[in-house]
């Protein structure tokens, strides 16, 4: 029998289509709540962890783990969320990975971020849809194994089915990327944006024209490595907004380049090298 010892491991195992189909298509994990037609003081949380962490105890991470998110957002197809992880310096546990779930969402599971051993990664900041009033939630694994969670609501509605900027994936250069660098903090830290060309397509959109839904089309992998050394890699689906952005702080190792490398969830690959020099 298969042994899940963490989130993104369980999610890593996975078959492609059996992601496809947990990422676009987990609103049933809400049918037993009602979904969007549940009474208001249901609340889907509940179902949904022990759905993602089966028999796993989720500990209170209010003072571990923090996300900065509007309380009402401008645009619901693009809502800013910053996930900071804040270990006292005299603990010595490293973050494993993070889960970003949308609560309301048709696909809840938004992201899950797995970080390398001696990333220095303590912030990561992304865009996402959000379909309704909901929570955000986010998960930390640490190293010994243990999970804390927070939350934090948002006011926003009709992100997922918010139409596209372009309306036909032909016209866009879909797996074009764009990478980063800025200087680093006081803490030597150093911060990275990658950015991917993508429609990213919920499967909930309709194309204008022809009035027909548009096939849930979205950036499923990404990797980041920092010279031979693997920084974070990124599993996503059709909660994270059109043109992915993934902004993170991590530890220099002297590395003269970095290497992206994703792939969609119609089997597209796209990969780039970015020199240091030129990515600053």
């Amino acid at each position: 029998m298969q042994t899940i010892n963490s989130p993104a491991a369980w999610f890593s195992r996975l078959s492609p289509g059996r992601r496809r189909f947990l990422l676009a298509f987990t609103g049933g994990i809400l049918a037993t709540s009602g979904g969007k037609a549940a009474p208001a003081d249901a609340d889907p949380w509940p179902a949904l962890a022990g759905q993602i962490f089966p028999g796993k105890t989720l500990q209170d991470g209010s003072a571990l783990l923090a996300i900065d998110a509007p309380y009402r957002a401008e645009d619901a197809a693009v809502v800013p969320v910053t996930l900071r992880t804040i270990l006292p310096a005299d603990d010595h546990r490293q973050v494993r990975s993070i889960t970003l779930v949308i609560d309301a969402n048709p696909s809840p599971l938004a992201a899950v971020f797995t970080l390398a051993p001696g990333s220095g990664i303590d912030r990561i900041a992304t865009r996402v849809r959000v379909d309704d009033y909901t929570n955000i939630h986010a998960v930390a694994e640490l190293s010994d194994g243990t999970l804390w969670a927070a939350a934090r609501f948002v006011k926003a509605s009709g992100g997922c089915s918010a139409p596209a900027l372009k309306p036909v994936a032909g016209d866009i250069p879909i797996g074009t990327l764009r990478f980063r660098l800025f200087p680093a903090g006081e803490d030597g830290r150093r911060e990275a944006q990658v950015m991917v060309r993508h429609p990213n397509y919920s499967g909930m959109q309709m194309d204008q024209i022809s009035r027909l839904y548009i096939p849930a089309d979205f950036v499923q992998t990404l990797t980041v490595r920092q010279g031979d050394d693997l920084l974070l890699t990124i599993a996503g689906g059709i909660s994270i907004s059109e043109n992915p952005s993934f902004r993170f702080s991590f530890r220099p190792n002297g590395g003269k380049s970095f290497r992206v490398e994703g792939a969609d969830s119609t089997g597209k690959r796209f990969s780039g090298t970015f020199p240091v020099d030129s990515a600053a």
